[in-house]
């Protein structure tokens, strides 16, 4: 199995040293790759200054069919980015596929962008001393993006870096995650066909100790980056005359509001949850962790979520029936097995699951958990359900929001004042009325408020963050 080159300044390239990249699932070699040297990196980032201006100059047109090249070639090859990212990832091949899909969209959506990303016109003359002037406002590029990418979306969060900034013409350098470096790999392969000037992208293989380096490089203003909450801040403590956007994670709840409350709603409400909290083996920022029920609901609705969680198929990911498969590795399975150990130990009671074998944690419903346990407090990135009861709406929109987190939530209702309610009361990023948090449109502004980061990815929201207005004002015009 040969090493996959990675890409220096737009052109194949191999370093030093080897990452072995296993499946998560039974541990066997899935592909190989080497370390960019660092003389690599300073290529990288040198390459990518000097073709900022060029790339900022770049037509829209130019932008745009890259970016359609790109969501073609995804397309045409879906099956292929499916099947590495499982065996990569773990992920089972079903999630997959629709990770793939997305990432075809969202570069469809940046192609479509890049040709209306055409700034807006101001009139001036609302006051006497501006009479005859108007102002253009566009937005123009801060400079190259470094992009660092998770685990656990290898495709489609590399994607939420590169599409935006191609779109408005700033180069990018990508640092994947060591552990799932071979869809971003096999994208830049992609990439590396279009007519993009020379330097536009990189994609270096990196541990992460090595990010520093990127992260402090002046020549590189925009931070862009998807992680957990200490190393985002700590990038933040190190660069703050940068402009970082930070997705950091997040503890996401779901609210089954009184309303909500005939058998048809709460056994949707229960399959939703199950599903969403055990569809990436809990891995998503915004995979469901904590639930709030409606007093006088709960004991109709628990049931029906651990009947819902039970019919999940767990096993071999490759397996397009597979539901859920394995987590990223044997140390993440053994720290969500310690977590939920605590929680039981504290007076918690394990409805269902609770037993790891291997990198595999089984979809594991807990109730009476104490609320200062980790898996209520912290992001367990994992299979793992906490429930709760409480006396009314409001009670649990104050549970929600008493956490370090604040993505987004999910509010089961009917009503619409409760809807604005809940959207005026919880403190969060996004409030998905009907369903679950785990909702997500790739075009739509996402990101979250305390622990869970700064700024926002989607398409339209990072191109924004990647570039400045710039204002031109015109003179004596007859307006």
């Amino acid at each position: 199995m040969d090493p996959v080159a990675f890409h220096v300044a737009s052109r194949p390239a191999h370093g030093e040293g080897e990452l072995t990249v296993h499946h998560p699932h039974d541990g066997r070699v899935v592909g190989r790759t080497t370390l960019a040297t660092a003389e690599q990196v300073e290529a990288a980032v040198a390459a990518a200054a000097g073709v900022a201006a060029t790339a900022a100059a770049l037509p829209a047109h130019a932008r745009a069919a890259a970016l359609d090249h790109v969501s073609g070639r995804i397309a045409e090859r879906a099956e292929e980015f499916a099947r590495l990212i499982t065996a990569e990832n773990g992920k089972p091949l079903k999630w997959a596929r629709a990770e793939v899909a997305r990432a075809v969209s969202t570069f469809r959506w940046a192609a479509e962008e890049a040709r209306r990303f055409s700034g807006e016109l101001q009139r001036l003359d609302t006051d006497p001393t501006a009479t005859g002037r108007i102002a253009l406002v566009r937005r123009a590029p801060k400079g190259p993006v470094l992009g660092i990418a998770p685990f656990n979306f290898p495709l489609n969060l590399v994607a939420h870096k590169v599409a935006p900034a191609i779109a408005v013409g700033a180069p990018i350098v990508v640092k994947p995650a060591p552990a799932t470096p071979l869809s971003a790999l096999l994208l830049g392969g992609l990439l590396a066909e279009t007519d993009l000037p020379e330097g536009m992208f990189s994609v270096l293989p990196l541990p992460d100790g090595r990010a520093a380096e990127l992260v402090v490089d002046p020549r590189l203003p925009v931070v862009s980056f998807t992680g957990s909450g200490p190393v985002g801040a700590a990038i933040r403590r190190a660069v703050p005359d940068k402009h970082v956007t930070l997705e950091l994670g997040g503890n996401a709840a779901a609210v089954i509001c009184e309303d909500w409350n005939t058998d048809e709603d709460l056994t949707f409400a229960a399959h939703r949850v199950a599903t969403f909290a055990n569809y990436q083996a809990g891995q998503s920022c915004i995979a469901v962790q904590r639930v709030y029920v409606h007093e006088w609901l709960y004991d109709a609705f628990l049931p029906r979520l651990v009947a819902a969680v039970q019919e999940l198929r767990v096993g071999d990911p490759s397996d397009p029936l597979t539901d859920v498969g394995p987590l990223i590795s044997d140390a993440a399975a053994r720290r969500v097995e310690a977590w939920v150990d605590e929680a039981v130990t504290a007076g918690a009671t394990i409805e269902l699951g609770g037993r790891r074998e291997g990198a595999t944690y089984p979809p594991t419903v807990l109730s009476g958990v104490p609320a200062d346990a980790k898996v209520c407090v912290e992001e367990v990135f994992g299979p793992v359900l906490v429930v709760a009861r409480v006396p009314h709406d409001q009670a649990a929109f104050a549970a929600v929001n008493d956490s370090a987190y604040g993505l987004q939530a999910g509010v089961f209702t009917h009503r619409l004042d409760t809807a604005f309610a809940a959207h005026r009361a919880l403190d969060v990023g996004g409030v998905i009325v009907g369903d679950v948090p785990s909702f997500r449109a790739d075009q739509m502004p996402y990101g979250g408020v305390k622990g869970s980061g700064v700024g926002r990815e989607g398409v339209r929201s990072a191109m924004d963050h990647y570039t400045e207005p710039r204002v031109m004002v015109l003179t004596g015009l007859p307006l």
